[in-house]
């Protein structure tokens, strides 16, 4: 199986190699020597879309006009009628395409997922890291975080809201509390979204300041309290008040490899894994809907200082 991976940064590098493990042969094209007629997608079975989020449509427009399943990096579009015009582009090849919701495939998200959680009434998703410390040889002004319409912390860290409106399918935005930076007008450095829906109300909030990693997931329920520390892997669950610490073995790749796998055996019409929320294209557009709405939600409250 021959699968065009286009875009040549830290994700598309990673999705290259993990198509190779899984043995598919893998082409890596930066973005800049991709030609834009799509004539490097001849002969090739599927298409991984991980460029900046600008520049998704395009891209799926050509795999999909080929019948080209493709694997989209989250999240897939800022703005809603750009989103439209994705999913119409996409129609013949969404149930063999994938988003690249990839923490849907971790072991204490889908701990969760295969739990009874409707007593939960109450529910926190938490990420912050420093932007500045994320890999060597990076620079946040010249990447595509910084960039204004498409960039910003919602965006690059959606994978907390996607878990959120996962688990809790009722769940909509009702604001977006943002700061962001003089230096950069419209990008957002930390958001607080509060959403409701159903009978349960959450926060989700994200950052690109923490000066040490967080991520974590809080629900209050009147069966279930659940404490999860996804970065120190601590995970804390009581049932009726009891608490029980839970084992869930975790390798950060293995998460990339089992979406991939799952997008392989799309392409061929094979069974795809037991993971409980698969991220087929089709499938997980509720969630994209929802991370547009966010986005376009944002009410900025003020700035941050510090040299980004």
């Amino acid at each position: 199986m021959r699968i065009a991976v286009i875009g040549a940064g830290s994700i598309g590098r990673r999705h290259h190699g993990n198509l190779e493990t899984l043995g598919a042969k893998a082409v890596l094209i930066p973005y800049r020597e991709f030609r834009p007629d799509g004539s490097q997608l001849e002969g090739c079975d599927g298409v991984v879309v991980a460029t900046a989020t600008q520049i998704r449509r395009p891209l799926i427009e050509l795999a999909a006009a080929r019948g080209l399943p493709f694997y989209v990096e989250k999240p897939l579009s800022h703005d809603r009628a750009e989103l439209a015009a994705i999913e119409a582009a996409a129609a013949t090849v969404a149930e063999r395409s994938m988003i690249g919701y990839m923490m849907r495939y971790h072991p204490a998200f889908r701990y969760l997922a295969r739990m009874d959680l409707s007593d939960i009434y109450r529910a926190r998703f938490e990420i912050g890291h420093d932007v500045r410390q994320w890999r060597e040889n990076w620079n946040f002004a010249d990447s595509y975080a910084a960039r204004s319409g498409g960039g910003g912390v919602l965006l690059d860290l959606c994978h907390e809201l996607d878990m959120a409106v996962t688990l809790f399918p009722a769940l909509t935005p009702d604001s977006v509390t943002s700061l962001g930076h003089d230096r950069y007008p419209g990008v957002d450095f930390s958001d607080e979204i509060a959403l409701s829906g159903g009978n349960a109300a959450a926060t989700v909030s994200m950052d690109y300041l923490s000066p040490a990693f967080l991520r974590r997931l809080n629900l209050r329920g009147t069966t279930h309290t659940v404490e999860f520390d996804l970065h120190a892997e601590n995970y804390l669950i009581a049932t009726h008040g009891v608490w029980e610490q839970l084992s869930l073995p975790f390798e950060r790749n293995a998460m990339f490899l089992a979406a991939m796998a799952d997008f392989l055996a799309l392409i061929a019409g094979e069974t795809v894994s037991d993971v409980e929320h698969l991220p087929r294209f089709d499938l997980a557009l509720p969630s994209a809907r929802r991370i547009v709405e966010a986005y376009e939600a944002r009410h900025f409250t003020g700035t941050i200082a510090g040299d980004y």
